[in-house]
């Protein structure tokens, strides 16, 4: 592109909805890309409506070019954060970028890494590094591996190219994450091993499993499932612990749309959780549908969705790490056996994570399973 590439920080709400929609006009014609609730997107960058920016701050751009005709194009976007947490507690001092999408057209990247560049460098960080969010809790990488698959609605798409401008640009790897498809056998294709197995551990270890019949039975135990995910992941490189503020604000945001059904846990003999698994029913067609919109007709998709789908996703686990190895896998694995059995589900699709997390990709074992797709962080020094 031979024209003048300019850049504006997006404040208003009509400009952070422009932010919002410029991939719809992108992908418009890409089959793959699942669009997110633009509501949703809206409400995650309102401080006032998302706790996060207690310890989080972040600036918005979008990259405009002239076209021929004298008229400003969009042609790229980003988002600049800075995570206070993983700065002044865990000693990272990294420059955060998500929400990027580019034409392609390296000059465009260029321009708006040069940006959050200039803004980590005016506030003394090291390095940069994304496609990240405000937190860990957050979709996070650059698909490398995998276009020919629908992201999820935890997951960001992008094309091809981008990883190749970021190789150009002198990135390398930060962080790797992988996805796996999961084969779920109906019950009499399944090995009776695997369930005589998972009833040994829960009787060696004096475990039961829980079982919810409404979102109010599941909320007691809401702090106690996220106290488990900074156990199980602590030691990843890339973790920055949960917040009590954001545990309380997914607390109320996401357990109601949750069936009870797909939540599992398991507890020892004191009622101490020891494994917990979320899932829900895939809403990636339910989205394309709705394409950003709940009216008129996106509730309608969605609830369709919720309630006869053939595939499912896995969104969190935890498991605590004196567990890890002691085989107690087997029993929440069961309880989802019996539910994806009973809800007529066949596949299932594990949200990503981190390769050298074997821990959780031991889980998938006694399953047919395929490693469908990989997603990456990149990193530039200063």
């Amino acid at each position: 592109m031979q024209s003048m590439i300019t850049l504006k920080e997006m404040i208003s709400p009509r400009e952070l909805k422009q932010f919002v929609k410029f991939p719809f006009s992108l992908y418009k014609n890409e089959p793959k890309w699942v669009p997110p609730i633009i509501a949703d997107e809206l409400d995650s960058m309102d401080p006032a409506k998302n706790p996060v920016f207690k310890n989080a701050k972040a600036r918005y751009f979008l990259a405009f070019a002239k076209a021929e005709n004298g008229k400003q194009t969009t042609v790229g976007r980003i988002c600049a954060i800075i995570n206070d947490i993983e700065i002044k507690e865990q000693g990272k001092p990294k420059m955060r970028f998500g929400w990027f999408d580019t034409i392609d057209d390296i000059e465009v990247t260029k321009a708006l890494i040069a940006k959050v560049t200039e803004i980590g460098k005016e506030n003394n960080l090291a390095f940069i590094e994304g496609p990240v969010g405000f937190s860990n809790m957050e979709k996070a990488g650059l698909l490398v591996e995998g276009y020919e698959y629908m992201n999820t609605m935890i997951t960001w798409y992008n094309y091809p190219y981008y990883k190749d401008h970021f190789e150009q640009l002198g990135f390398v790897k930060a962080a790797e994450w992988v996805e796996f498809k999961i084969q779920i056998d109906p019950p009499e294709a399944q090995n009776p091993k695997i369930k005589k197995f998972a009833d040994i551990i829960a009787k060696r270890y004096d475990l039961s499993s829980l079982e919810f019949k409404t979102s109010a039975d599941v909320k007691p135990y809401v702090n106690e499932m996220f106290g488990l995910l900074n156990k199980t992941y602590d030691k990843l490189s890339t973790f920055v612990p949960i917040q009590q503020y954001q545990i309380d604000h997914y607390k109320e945001k996401y357990i109601k749309y949750i069936h009870p059904d797909f939540i599992k846990c398991v507890q020892d003999k004191d009622g101490k959780l020891v494994a917990f698994a979320i899932t829900m029913p895939s809403f990636n067609e339910a989205l394309k549908k709705a394409n950003g919109s709940l009216f008129p007709f996106g509730f309608y998709h969605l609830l369709k969705a919720k309630r006869r789908n053939d595939t499912a996703a896995f969104y969190l686990i935890g498991i605590d790490p004196e567990y890890q190895n002691k085989g107690v896998t087997a029993v929440i694995f069961q309880k989802m056996q019996e539910l994806f059995n009973n809800r007529g589900i066949t596949q299932v699709e594990t949200n990503p994570e981190l390769e050298e997390n074997k821990a959780i990709q031991q889980l998938w074992k006694n399953y047919e399973h395929v490693l469908h797709k990989r997603r990456r962080t990149y990193r530039k020094d200063f």
